[in-house]
């Protein structure tokens, strides 16, 4: 019997001091990035922006936050699908229990939020815990991005694409399966976004598809992040970059805390014109972001939403 070896995704080191633009270090990350998301549709992150008690006071602040009753929890709507609280939802595995911030990395956005779930006062430290981590993970996010330009040459566009970008954070929980109660939290999918910033709890579950088919496990650590390319990205690129297919298995007998920073795009998106060549005939033609997003909510089952909504 031969024992297939699984690849492990990449790890690429954010937290070096002398990783600044124009820089030997910076290029040969820039190269690391483009080739991890053509390859694997992400990577883990180190990053060490974030402190340790900030990441505490997050998770913390989360336990909190699912603690309070589920008539207060459903005040978390919008009209975009999957922004607002999801819970007890028939296409939803029942494991799964989220809600999301628009806005996050603004004052503005978070005090909506916490003026909607307190709305005897709002909540002070809850909103400046979640906008100061949402700004330190958006960092990362705006870095990954000017790599990713600037190692397809197409840099130009990164402050027009930084100018409509905006931020979605979701706050997760996985509870724990009950008996005979099935150990799925979250179906395999593609996330939507341009890009995601996966940041978790020591409990595992997360679970990335390989272009093979196989299924690796991604192991948390408190500086790591894991960065996935979103269906949005990989229309952007002509179909260079991959995303990748992830899932939530629960079997541990602790629940899981996630928190992901999605970056969406207002108006259309432009597929630019360099990233299209003989080599890589033009795949996909200019769409809307949250267009995109309606498309899915649409039909969840489509085996590729970026083909079926703005394939060439």
């Amino acid at each position: 019997m031969v024992v297939k070896s699984l690849p492990k995704i990449p790890t690429i080191d954010f937290s070096e001091g002398n990783l600044n633009p124009g820089t030997s270090s910076w290029f040969s990350v820039c190269n690391d990035v483009r080739r991890a998301l053509e390859e694997y549709g992400c990577f883990v992150a180190l990053y060490d922006k974030i402190s340790q008690q900030l990441r505490t006071s997050m998770f913390s602040e989360l336990k909190e936050l699912f603690d309070l009753p589920t008539e207060i929890k459903m005040k978390n709507v919008s009209d975009k699908p999957y922004f607002g609280y999801i819970g007890n939802h028939p296409s939803i595995p029942p494991l799964h229990e989220s809600m999301g911030i628009e806005n996050a990395t603004t004052l503005e956005g978070g005090e909506s939020f916490t003026n909607i779930i307190w709305p005897k006062g709002g909540n002070n430290h809850f909103c400046e815990t979640v906008v100061s981590y949402s700004r330190l993970v958006s960092e990362l996010e705006k870095m990954v991005k000017r790599m990713v330009f600037q190692s397809y040459g197409v840099e130009k566009y990164y402050d027009s694409h930084l100018g409509s970008t905006t931020f979605l954070l979701k706050l997760i929980k996985y509870r724990v399966p009950e008996m005979n109660e099935s150990s799925i939290g979250c179906a395999p999918h593609t996330d939507k976004s341009f890009i995601t910033v996966l940041h978790q709890n020591e409990v595992n579950g997360l679970e990335i598809e390989t272009r093979d088919g196989d299924w690796i496990q991604f192991e948390p650590s408190p500086s790591s992040f894991l960065v996935l390319a979103g269906d949005a990205f990989l229309a952007w690129t002509n179909g260079r970059i991959h995303s990748a297919a992830h899932r939530v298995v629960m079997t541990g007998t602790k629940p899981r805390y996630s928190i992901g920073l999605f970056s969406y795009h207002n108006g259309t998106i432009e597929i630019p014109d360099e990233l299209v060549d003989e080599q890589h005939p033009q795949q996909f033609k200019s769409f809307d972001h949250y267009g995109l997003l309606h498309h899915y909510h649409a039909a969840p089952k489509i085996e590729s939403t970026a083909k079926d909504y703005c394939g060439v």
